[in-house]
């Protein structure tokens, strides 16, 4: 499953580098001004250059990257509940798991942003869906949510109670 949801977000990542290269380098250009920020509501509130399409990508190829070297260290990790020679197997797949799963959450958070930035610019619609951000952060909680309770399961099933 593992490999699977690497390969996800690394499509994902590839996506968000094309539509970014497609935005400034495409046939269909962008205004000379776009939106940069939006505020709670979905509203644009700073406005920049094309170029700074740029910075989303290198966000978050930089945090991809940092997580997946992170996850080469599964034996310095910290967990929730007591771990022993029997359920610590168990705890570093799920804790991996985890990880894998985050990377794809926040890959298709930035290309969701991005795409939005950039038609929003096409079309004159400025705006950003106010539920994009709070279905993401649920997303990225609800996983870390669920990896900790089976987590704790485990914790449970090794220790023999």
């Amino acid at each position: 499953m593992r490999r699977i949801l690497e390969l996800i977000g690394l499509g994902a990542l590839g996506l968000l580098v094309w539509i970014t290269y497609q935005a400034l380098s495409g046939p269909e250009p962008l205004p000379d001004r776009i939106p940069t920020h939006f505020d709670l509501a979905g509203n644009p509130n700073g406005w920049g250059s094309p170029a700074a399409l740029l910075f989303l990508p290198a966000v978050a190829v930089a945090l991809y990257l940092f997580i997946s070297v992170t996850a080469l260290f599964p034996a310095t990790f910290k967990y929730p509940l007591r771990v022993t020679p029997e359920n610590r197997p168990r705890l570093q797949a799920l804790s991996l798991c985890m990880i894998a799963w985050i990377k794809v959450e926040l890959a298709c958070l930035f290309v969701w942003i991005q795409w939005s930035i950039i038609e929003s610019a096409r079309n004159g619609r400025w705006g950003l869906s106010p539920m994009t951000v709070p279905l993401f952060l649920v997303a990225v909680f609800g996983t870390v949510a669920a990896h900790m309770a089976a987590m704790f399961r485990a914790g449970r099933a090794g220790s023999g109670v």
